[in-house]
């Protein structure tokens, strides 16, 4: 999700003191699946950190070959490329990642939609869109989205885009679903801690050095300097989307860069959302999908679902939350 401007701020490197086992923290920021990827591990040394973190980059290389809609060769080209021709045969994890992904389309109401990739780029966020779209270009541009015309056979393992010229992407699900298995791989390797963060969507495990609880703060909305209230993140995941940077502005309205993908038109009365759960893959997608649905439907929906909490800003700055979270706000901390 290459928008966000993080509500989330990683507490990491604070109080890096050593335990009686003298464990440190090893971190290496990387450029990976077109962001900003940032990896600490928990280690006895640093050059056994900077192997486990080799590990984990070589697993999210073989992620992005997989999912990449940009390599020609990867299988999720492929499936493009015979949109409204065949289905394609594909590996089994991309067959279930796929599949996850519609079920997420389902309980959101389309919200979030891997098709989305399909939409025509009519919205233009780089200063040259001089203005507003037609009804009519923004009807079409949306007629080949559409996570109903995704066909999936399980007995064949193949999957099919029933309509010529649309597209599936990750791009609001990859670098979550990335995270997800470079964590699996490093504690499989038996690392004892750290946190793989995908420009903010990140995913920890263990404890720091210290043992204490990996946290992430809350920015407050008013006073973007300081930490509304720390949160803990134990086993877990957090993702956020925000619309802080990229949008334009056309007669004094402001238009988000996240595009409802039902509709074609920017998402309106919502700031920033940030998802906590077990998975950054989860919490990736509905990170999106409560942006776009807003306040009052996006809390509903995260409210009936076990073991995932959000913390919503709306367009007046004020902040609201799902019923799990409790906001320690007695000290406002300076970032």
């Amino acid at each position: 999700m290459k928008w966000y401007a993080l509500l989330v701020v990683l507490m990491v490197g604070l109080g890096l003191q050593a335990q009686e086992e003298k464990d440190i923290v090893v971190k290496r920021t990387l450029h990976l699946m077109g962001s900003t990827f940032e990896i600490s591990v928990v280690a006895p040394t640093e050059e056994i950190g900077y192997i486990n973190i080799d590990e984990a980059v070589s697993e999210i290389k073989r992620i992005e070959a997989l999912i990449s809609s940009w390599d020609e060769n990867s299988e999720t080209s492929k499936i493009n490329r015979n949109a409204g021709i065949q289905p394609v045969k594909v590996s089994r994890e991309l067959f279930l990642l796929i599949e996850r992904s519609k079920k997420i389309s389902e309980i959101t109401d389309g919200a979030f939609d891997i098709s989305y990739a399909s939409m025509d780029n009519i919205w233009k966020y780089d200063g040259t869109m001089d203005k507003m779209p037609t009804a009519s270009d923004v009807k079409a541009s949306i007629e080949k989205i559409g996570h109903q015309k995704i066909i999936l056979d399980p007995d064949e393992q193949t999957v099919f885009l029933q309509k010529e010229g649309m597209r599936i992407g990750f791009g609001a699900i990859g670098k979550g679903y990335a995270a997800d298995m470079a964590k699996e791989l490093l504690i499989s390797k038996g690392v004892k801690g750290g946190i793989v963060n995908a420009s903010g969507d990140l995913t920890t495990w263990g404890t720091r050095e210290t043992g204490e609880k990996w946290m992430v703060g809350i920015t407050n909305p008013v006073e973007k300097n300081k930490i509304y209230s720390w949160l803990p993140v134990v086993e877990s995941s957090v993702a956020t989307s925000g619309n802080y940077e990229k949008y334009i502005v056309f007669k004094g309205e402001k238009y988000s860069h996240i595009i409802d993908p039902r509709t074609g038109y920017p998402t309106k009365g919502v700031t920033s959302v940030s998802i906590f759960s077990k998975r950054a893959e989860l919490c990736d997608a509905l990170a999106t999908a409560v942006f776009i649905m807003g306040r009052d439907s996006g809390i509903h929906l995260i409210n009936q679902l076990d073991g995932v909490e959000v913390v919503l800003v709306d367009g007046d700055n004020k902040i609201h939350k799902s019923a799990g979270i409790v906001f320690d706000t007695n000290q406002y901390v300076e970032k």
